[in-house]
């Protein structure tokens, strides 16, 4: 049975779709079956993978308008599915929430699909409403990336404490499967210095490899492909593949 995996930060802007494809790209590389699930209404991991918006989406199958293998699309990596998202997402809390299931619409939507792959991945808004309650609920384990930054210490104790709640009432099972840094950048004594208190406050949850700054990451999406096929050899690829690595390593 494939494991599920969410990446959640409430925060903009830290690099979580960016994540969720390299790694899921470099899983697939690996030789490991893997679906990305674009769980955001902006629909950028759908973009970044390469995966065409074309309906069905997320939304179709969470609807009951289509199944899963329908939902399913290829991406230019092989191994490598994608379920997309477009706008119609944003109305799924309202118009397919009931006060019986509103925290397991997404989990009961990926149940069929969890044999067929090795890993599923689902990228998140960036908040801590329905959605991405969803997505914890339908999770085995979350990851956190975390930006190099004062507000990311704050925003990741919040965080935290929702992780903690879902456990409590929603899914016991939900492990803290790793926290990692992105855009780090060496040369300012800020981004050492969260690195030095986030480890040595989280420890082993921590993931060892840290994501530098680099430009061929932010290039990537707007040729619609992960790092791994716009430019293997730099930093950025890099990083990501070892990070990957670990990953799969923590099952």
């Amino acid at each position: 049975m494939g494991k599920i995996i969410v990446f959640v930060n409430q925060k903009g802007g830290v690099g979580k779709t960016t994540s969720a494809i390299n790694i899921g790209a470099y899983i697939a590389k690996a030789g490991k079956k893997v679906l990305l699930v674009d769980f955001d209404s902006q629909g950028n991991m759908s973009s970044g993978v390469g995966a065409k918006k074309d309906k069905p989406t997320i939304y179709e199958l969470l609807a009951g308008q289509c199944s899963c293998e329908q939902a399913v699309k290829n991406t230019p990596v092989e191994n490598l599915d994608a379920i997309t998202a477009d706008t119609d997402l944003s109305g799924a809390a309202i118009e397919l929430v009931d006060e019986e299931n509103r925290e397991f619409f997404l989990k009961k939507a990926l149940e069929p699909l969890r044999e067929k792959y090795d890993f599923i991945l689902i990228d998140c808004p960036p908040s801590l409403g329905i959605l991405t309650l969803n997505g914890l609920a339908a999770a085995d384990s979350v990851i956190v990336p975390m930006q190099c930054e004062y507000f990311a210490l704050e925003g990741i104790t919040l965080l935290l404490q929702t992780v903690k709640k879902v456990q409590k009432s929603i899914n016991p099972k939900l492990i803290i499967g790793g926290i990692f840094f992105t855009m780090y950048d060496s040369r300012t004594r800020l981004a050492q210095d969260v690195v030095r208190q986030v480890q040595a406050y989280f420890k082993d949850v921590v993931f060892n490899t840290i994501i530098p700054r680099n430009i061929r990451l932010s290039e990537a999406p707007s040729h619609g492909v992960p790092i791994c096929l716009y430019d293997p050899s730099c930093v950025g690829a890099k990083s990501y593949e070892k990070l990957a690595g670990e990953v799969i390593r923590r099952g």
